[in-house]
């Protein structure tokens, strides 16, 4: 789990922020105003981290099959008159108990931070690397002509400095700085195992998902991933329903979605359904004793259907990141989105961060505290507005009943402003109305 994400001139964030995360994370703003770019500058280390070139120092896209985002030319990432040229990414992680992968990741907590410029042919490169662990600090210090300085904790004279030292894919050392480093035991290697063990357990979905087909061809496969449009929704479905029978606990997933398709009130459940002979299937939604096609519902059903899937396929101990996962469903259903994220973070340790405009989601999450059914600690709840051309960060705190302590001015619009023109305008007719 992420519990800190550090951004300094990285697109509209110029002034240095450090936004303390939480099992459940949610965003909240107007357009624009610099939420999505917290997520981003996670998906931007986890492509990195994800790319075949070992020699890489930032991945800002451009394959448009295996990349997240293409985030264009540094100077595009880089904050706008920022001096000197250089942006900085950091975060701190904190994996929860019984939570690894295997079983032996020996790094449980650690911490990345990483300040990037440019190179005279316009890449990123890496200026310093700082990675901790416990009481380990390594740091990679870029010099003349791309050499690397090494340092452990706090010593001023460097181990050694070569270009060979150069970081990998951001996150790690190389094979010769690590050799160097071997009287330090094994941290070294370990913590950048486990900051990309980390990155790896990023799932995200985007706010624009894909519409449904009429039917689908299965391979009888499960997809790694979902996508970022939540293209292999369909696929985790059918492999849940379809393989329940040759793997113990597969169908657990279609049976959890319909459960919360049916709490939202959009759908009773889900039925996957096999065209003849054939290898095509439909998925039929059951909603009030009718059955259709998912292709003939309403759209907020697959608005959301990656969503809801999504919670439950991600592994236990990962990182969800949503962007509007509201969208196209009405007011209860986005309420009840809530109560997925928090008793899903509860039960499988899946953390979610929310980009969201739903006051609806946000409304009930503050219910959800004052019922003792999430800790104020296990959440936070962030404005971002714009000052100017950068971006700003108001945490919303709540007391132990879900009450925001200081609203920010006009946070979902000026509800109070609206009755209050309504009533006037309401008194302006009457009287107009009555004779004279």
């Amino acid at each position: 789990m992420f519990t800190k994400l550090t951004l300094k001139n990285f697109k509209a964030w110029r002034d240095r922020i450090d936004v303390e995360l939480t099992p459940i994370t949610m965003l909240l703003g107007t357009n624009s105003s610099g939420k999505s770019s917290l997520l981003q500058a996670l998906l931007l280390l986890k492509q990195t981290a994800a790319s075949p070139d070992r020699r890489i120092h930032l991945n800002l896209g451009g394959d448009e099959v295996n990349d997240y985002f293409n985030f264009g030319h540094f100077n595009d990432v880089l904050t706008h008159g920022a001096s000197p040229r250089q942006f900085e990414i950091g975060f701190q992680f904190q994996r929860p108990p019984g939570s690894q992968p295997d079983g032996k990741q020996r790094v449980d907590s650690g911490e990345f931070t990483a300040i990037y410029g440019m190179t005279s042919s316009g890449a990123a490169v890496i200026q310093e690397l700082i990675l901790c662990t416990g009481p380990h600090k390594f740091r990679a210090v870029r010099r003349d002509k791309g050499a690397y300085s090494l340092f452990v904790d706090e010593e001023l004279q460097p181990r050694g400095k070569s270009r060979a030292y150069a970081p990998e894919r951001s996150i790690a050392l190389p094979a010769e700085a690590i050799q160097l480093l071997a009287m330090e035991g094994p941290p070294a290697e370990d913590i950048s195992l486990a900051i990309r063990r980390e990155l790896e357990g990023i799932a995200y979905l985007g706010p624009l998902r894909r519409k449904p087909e009429r039917d689908y061809v299965w391979n009888k496969s499960k997809p790694g991933e979902l996508g970022i449009d939540g293209a292999g929704v369909i696929n985790a479905i059918l492999a849940s329903a379809l393989l329940r029978s040759r793997d113990e606990g597969a169908g657990q997933t279609i049976h959890d979605v319909s459960s919360w398709l049916a709490r939202m009130g959009v759908a009773d459940r889900l039925e996957v359904r096999q065209l003849g002979h054939s290898t095509r299937y439909e998925i039929v939604v059951h909603k009030d004793g009718v059955a259709a096609n998912l292709r003939d519902v309403g759209i907020g059903i697959s608005q959301v259907l990656p969503v809801i899937t999504l919670a439950f396929f991600a592994q236990p101990g990962s990182t969800v990141l949503l962007e509007e996962p509201e969208i196209h469903l009405h007011p209860l259903a986005q309420s009840a989105l809530a109560e997925l994220f928090v008793g899903v973070s509860r039960q499988r340790q899946v953390q979610f961060i929310v980009e969201t405009h739903s006051e609806h989601l946000f409304r009930r999450l503050q219910t959800l505290v004052a019922r003792d059914q999430v800790r104020v600690d296990d959440c936070r709840l962030y404005f971002v507005e714009r000052n100017g051309a950068a971006a700003a960060l108001k945490q919303l705190q709540l007391d132990a009943y879900g009450r925001v302590l200081k609203w920010p001015d006009q946070f979902f619009g000026d509800a109070l402003g609206e009755t209050r023109e309504q009533a006037r305008l309401m008194f302006e007719r009457q009287k107009r109305a009555r004779p004279a």
